[in-house]
């Protein structure tokens, strides 16, 4: 059997309840219709604050945890809130431990704006200079503004919302598509690619 590719989830908020997290979730949720695995990353809260004299062997634990699980995914998905018009500290931090590491590099990586329309754009922006600095592949087709509301997250945490779970599966299979030929150019087989 051919395994499926794994996609890292990375919320960028630490809010209990959050929006961009519930997103992540559903994403988890939806993605063996892709097929895919999803994995949400929970360890946003546990890093240390970056020090570039911190970034060398060995490294911290909590970033070594996150630089293996970006270096085992197939691409990345990030759901992260604006705050103060940019990125929310303890994100900018995480990304900024990815930086030195070469995990990250040339991995297919796309975005969900989760805000009302016409928000987030400071934090969309801050994100793709960032992603820039560390080589990551932005998959432009699969980053996507899906406003959440509030009232269409149930109980369980999830979007109940079918045309926004639609939404996501494409993300999702955007996402597995651009690791799949990245996987197929690199002469290694990941898994199915484009399930369009």
């Amino acid at each position: 059997m051919t395994p499926v590719p794994v996609i890292l989830l990375l919320s960028g908020s630490l809010r209990t309840g959050s929006a961009n997290e519930a997103v992540l979730r559903t994403a988890r949720d939806v993605a063996p219709s892709v097929p895919a695995r999803a994995v949400l990353y929970d360890g946003l809260a546990g890093l240390p604050h970056f020090n570039p004299d911190d970034d060398t062997a060995p490294l911290p634990p909590p970033v070594a945890e996150l630089r293996a699980a970006v270096d085992e995914a197939a691409g990345i998905l990030v759901c992260a809130p604006e705050y103060a018009g940019t990125l929310p500290g303890a994100f900018k931090n995480l990304l900024d431990w990815t930086v030195g590491g070469t995990e990250i590099c040339d991995k297919p990586v796309a975005w969900v704006n989760a805000a009302a329309p016409g928000r987030g754009l400071g934090a969309q922006a801050t994100l793709r200079t960032v992603l820039g600095y560390t080589g990551a592949h932005i998959v432009e087709a699969a980053c996507a503004a899906i406003p959440v509301d509030r009232g269409s997250i149930g109980g369980d945490g999830l979007v109940d919302d079918p045309e926004i779970r639609r939404r996501l599966v494409e993300v999702l299979r955007l996402l597995a598509a651009a690791s799949g030929a990245r996987d197929a150019g690199a002469g290694v087989s990941a898994g199915p690619a484009d399930g369009r």
